[in-house]
C-alpha cells in the first residue's frame, strides 16, 4: 500500500487534547481494529477542531511540522499490521 500524503492522528492514549503540526488531517480514533471512520477534518482559519466521531480535541501547533503531540497519536502505516 502506498504511504499517505495526509496525517493520520488517533487518540488511543486517551489525552484531553492531541497537539498537531497540520490544519488538514484524518482522524481513525484509535488504533485499528477500535478505529472509527477515517475522516478528514480541515481546521480552515481555526487553531482548534474537534472530532465529531470520537470528540478529541485537535489544537494546531505550526511548530509539529505534521507530526503530533504526544508522538504517540500520530497513526504510522506499520502499526496497520499490529
Amino acid at each position: 500500500m502506498a504511504e499517505h500524503s495526509t496525517p493520520h492522528f488517533h487518540n488511543q492514549p486517551g489525552v484531553p487534547a492531541v497537539r498537531v503540526g497540520a490544519k488538514e488531517f484524518m482522524c481513525i480514533g484509535a488504533l485499528p481494529p477500535f478505529d472509527h471512520p477515517h475522516i478528514f477534518i480541515d481546521m480552515g482559519d481555526e487553531s482548534e477542531a474537534v472530532c465529531p466521531y470520537c470528540s478529541t480535541l485537535f489544537k494546531y501547533e505550526p511548530s509539529l511540522h505534521g507530526h503530533a503531540d504526544p508522538a504517540a497519536c500520530e497513526w504510522k502505516q506499520d502499526q496497520a499490521a499490529a
